[in-house]
């Protein structure tokens, strides 16, 4: 990938008629990205040079439940993809853009438990002492089982 973000927008705003929108297309088909929430993850992975087996550890899920989710023969719920993303301390950036591509509503600061998971991707916490502090605050705490 060459172009940023910013360059891809320009360009695109520039195709004016469905011819030049096609050719936009087709010169930057390998920038453009489709991915899901299971590639989003293991892209994220590869960038960190994160091993499965070590990130499926460190979130507290059961592990074929957690290999099925990456499988994508389970569906990822919000609060599963929060705790893939704490247990792989990405950045929120990351996490915003993972819970994107899975369609799911972006972490919001003004939201209590959202704070709280922000601070413990800001602080690279685990599942465990996020979860002690979401106990504190009297706030729901993520879910471990299947």
């Amino acid at each position: 990938m060459g172009k940023d973000t910013d360059e891809l927008f320009s360009e695109l705003t520039k195709a004016k008629t469905d011819k030049e929108l096609k050719t936009f297309y087709e010169r930057n088909e390998e920038e453009l990205q489709h991915p899901d929430a299971v590639a989003c993850l293991e892209q994220l992975f590869a960038k960190h040079k994160l091993k499965k087996a070590d990130v499926i550890l460190n979130t507290g899920l059961e592990r074929t439940f957690a290999y099925h989710l990456l499988a994508g023969r389970k569906t990822f719920t919000r609060d599963k993809l929060l705790i893939f993303a704490i247990a792989a301390h990405l950045t929120i950036d990351e996490t915003q853009t993972l819970l994107k591509y899975a369609g799911e509503g972006k972490l919001y600061a003004r939201d209590a438990r959202d704070g709280m998971v922000i601070h413990a991707l800001n602080h690279k916490l685990d599942i465990w002492k996020t979860n002690e502090l979401l106990r504190e605050m009297d706030l729901p705490e993520f879910v471990l089982a299947g």
